[in-house]
């Protein structure tokens, strides 16, 4: 091994997508908005060691084992991958490990767990990407629920092995949720690929239909949680401003599922990115203002 190795090149920086990082934001500003109290301190460093290094890690881990040619998300064409995408990764992820117990042991082990699931989830050895229920249920919980628990416990210095409440769990399914709701749409432009690598993937059991239909139906449940979760906390205004936020999201996801059923050609890189940045963005000035006005 050499020190070279390391050294991300211009393609591995690309493949890390910290952009696509951020997407992930909308979970860990639910979990500020809603934590009892926050230490700056641990805020500051636990939105560096997710979004800075465990999810690009991820990212960048993933997209090594997959190699692929076609468009991936963020990017249209992706660049050849090289032998120092998979030792920066495994670099960010270990720092982010150590990192991790400056804010506790407890953070650090979660960090850890996402880092092992997200290696078992691409590498060839245990592959779980091509699997399609269980790789929805890995995505559904690991970047929903289990960030969202790791994040609020964390920020406010409480033991995630004895805090577990109503309005905790309930929060941190509406997480998984919405989540869900994205993760077959982030998939169903790569049905040809997918299925020439072998990987049988959510989106391609359920079909292009059927993709849309389990997206909506999970982000009406996450509304239907969302309406028992803020009439528990007194506070429903924040359901109206959800579904205000959410708006857009739903014009785009109807006219899209419109173009699709017309002619599958629709369901491409192009708007799936829009689909993307549509949802991402509304959630993120959604969990945004509520984090803002905790």
């Amino acid at each position: 091994m050499k020190v070279k190795e390391f050294i991300p090149s211009t393609s591995t920086l690309a493949h890390l997508r910290f952009v696509f990082s951020l997407f992930l934001l909308p979970v860990y500003l639910f979990a500020f908005s809603q934590a009892p109290v926050i230490n700056p301190t641990s805020a500051v460093l636990v939105f560096f060691i997710w979004h800075f290094l465990a999810f690009p890690a991820s990212n960048g881990y993933n997209s090594y084992f997959d190699n692929d040619e076609d468009s991936i998300a963020l990017l249209a064409a992706p660049p050849k991958v090289d032998l120092s995408l998979y030792y920066f990764s495994i670099l960010l992820e270990t720092i982010a490990f150590l990192l991790g117990f400056m804010v506790s042991w407890e953070f650090a082990v979660a960090v850890l767990l996402y880092g092992i699931l997200s290696k078992m989830y691409s590498h060839p050895a245990t592959r779980i990407k091509k699997y399609p229920i269980l790789s929805f249920l890995v995505v559904f919980f690991f970047q929903g629920a289990f960030i969202y628990w790791a994040t609020y416990t964390a920020l406010s210095g409480i033991s995630l092995l004895d805090h577990w409440d109503f309005q905790f769990i309930i929060a941190g399914v509406i997480c998984s949720l919405l989540i869900g709701a994205s993760y077959p749409l982030t998939q169903i432009y790569q049905h040809e690929e997918d299925s020439r690598r072998g990987d049988r993937t959510l989106s391609l059991l359920l079909g292009y239909k059927g993709s849309f239909m389990f997206s909506g139906l999970l982000f009406a449940l996450g509304i239907g949680l969302s309406f028992i979760y803020w009439t528990s906390m007194g506070d429903l205004d924040n359901l109206y401003f959800f579904l205000v936020c959410s708006l857009p999201v739903f014009l785009f996801f109807n006219f899209w599922f419109y173009k699709v059923r017309q002619n599958t050609l629709h369901a491409n890189f192009k708007n799936a990115m829009r689909m993307n940045f549509i949802s991402s963005g509304c959630m993120l000035f959604y969990f945004g203002v509520l984090a803002v006005t905790r």
